[in-house]
């Protein structure tokens, strides 16, 4: 079931994704998808809808139009209130009638807005919706982020969700982790020899995450600005990111050891402090519809980490993110020490070797070696050594909202976010997202479709905008 199921998300990414495993084989063959909405659509209007966003994949079990038909015969739409209990009661009739008096397992997507999520919860919950007794079946929540706007609000939302769903029923989900390149970074540390030995302080100077959209947030202004792109990018995407590319070798895959050794590594940085962080706000960004003419809502920022622990220390995790910038890009730089320059006689020392993970577009794993260049004398130049996904992988990569819901059907939670691990991120940036907004602070311009603004070495101790 999909409370918000007329909305953007639902429709461009939810969906899809359900279609794409029913496609593949991935789905009970007596599935039902029930969308809840405040949109007065009725079914017919919602499969209608549904079918403008639908497409074929190569890896499809059948022939792909006759899939949409059975699919879509499977999609119903259902109009409420979300804070009105007998929209929920009601739904409840709803749905019986097209599953039957048997058990259910029941799959809860909240693609709303966080404050919503208590009231919808308590009314599932009311109206019989909910089953603890795995007898009967089992019911599982995935939650959208922003999970909370700080730490306090986060722990309250955690705590109140908590009396509807237990822990082991709630999917925090965090789409990056579904996604294929930030799934291949354990696999390219512990299972390739080469790279777990350089893996530390004393091979690595320095990690670089950056994720960049060229796009204006034109339909999505409204939410941006209450939210900013250090809670709608950074607290989430990007540190769960970093805990991946620094924690330590879990003992086991299972998902308890892989979120242990994450908690650990986001417990060791250090939070992030003003002097730490370079903020940014593109100059057409109060004309979006739905901004106010005065909002201090940054839309860029660039901070470094430190990461106080043997392996790390003295390390900098330089993190970028911006909107409204000149590309689109999000990757992993893994900088390492030069090497010694004095046998090829370079004066002013070697380029240092990079690791690259393109996470998108075309996603890729470069890694940037010194090469002899071809010819008679013994000039040496940096070269890459390029994996190219897509012409390595002759195969679909799948979505990364198709991996996270079958491993919610599956009940595999290593790609969702514990509590405690949701905990330890908000740590990093609430004391500086409380800085920012306490003393009123007036982000830096930048023109669209720039770099960012300028003085962007976040950590110099310079300041940046808030000199």
């Amino acid at each position: 079931m999909i409370v918000g199921a007329s909305g953007d998300l639902a429709r461009r990414k939810i969906i899809p994704a359900l279609f794409a495993l029913y496609g593949q084989g991935y789905l009970p063959e007596d599935f039902h998808v029930f969308g809840f909405g405040r949109t007065p659509y009725d079914t017919p209007a919602f499969r209608e809808k549904l079918s403008e966003s639908l497409a074929c994949r190569l890896a499809f079990k059948g022939d792909c139009e006759a899939l949409k038909t059975s699919f879509l015969a499977r999609c119903h739409y259902f109009s409420g209130a979300y804070d009105a209990a007998d929209s929920f009661l009601d739904l409840y009739q709803f749905m019986r009638a097209q599953e039957g008096d048997v058990p259910v397992n029941r799959l809860f997507y909240m693609a709303i807005p966080p404050e919503v999520f208590l009231p919808v919860a308590r009314s599932l919950a009311g109206a019989g919706l909910i089953v603890c007794d795995e007898k009967q079946g089992w019911s599982r929540v995935v939650v959208e982020k922003p999970f909370g706007r700080d730490r306090a609000s986060s722990d309250q939302l955690v705590a109140e969700l908590g009396r509807v769903f237990v822990e082991d029923q709630t999917y925090r989900i965090d789409h990056y982790l579904g996604k294929e390149l930030v799934q291949n970074l354990m696999t390219l540390r512990f299972a390739n020899r080469v790279f777990e030995p350089l893996w530390n302080r004393d091979h690595i100077q320095s990690v670089h995450v950056v994720w960049k959209e060229n796009l204006s947030l034109a339909g999505r202004a409204g939410y941006f600005d209450r939210t900013g792109i250090i809670r709608d990018v950074v607290q989430n995407h990007l540190l769960q990111i970093i805990a991946l590319v620094g924690m330590e070798a879990p003992a086991h895959l299972q998902a308890a050891a892989i979120r242990d050794a994450k908690v650990a590594l986001l417990r060791a940085i250090r939070p992030v402090a003003l002097e730490d962080l370079v903020a940014g706000q593109y100059d057409t960004y109060r004309k979006e519809p739905g901004v106010p003419p005065d909002s201090r809502t940054p839309t860029y920022a660039a901070m470094v980490l430190r990461i106080q622990n043997p392996r790390w220390d003295g390390v900098p995790f330089f993190v970028e993110a911006g909107k409204g910038v000149d590309e689109r890009v999000s990757e992993v730089r893994i900088r390492f020490r030069p090497g010694s320059s004095a046998l090829f006689g370079a004066p002013g020392g070697l380029p240092a070797n990079e690791l690259v993970i393109r996470i998108q577009p075309d996603e890729a794993i470069n890694l940037r070696i010194m090469n002899k260049t071809p010819g008679l004398t013994w000039d040496i130049q940096p070269s890459e050594l390029r994996l190219l996904y897509r012409d390595q992988y002759r195969q679909d990569i799948p979505e990364a909202y198709e991996r996270l819901l079958l491993d919610v059907m599956l009940g595999d939670r290593g790609l969702f976010i514990r509590a405690d691990e949701l905990a330890a991120a908000w740590d990093i940036v609430t004391p500086v997202l409380h800085a920012m907004e306490g003393r009123g602070l007036e982000p830096g311009r930048y023109a669209f479709g720039s770099s960012g603004p300028g003085g962007r070495d976040a950590g110099t101790g310079s300041g940046g905008p808030f000199a």
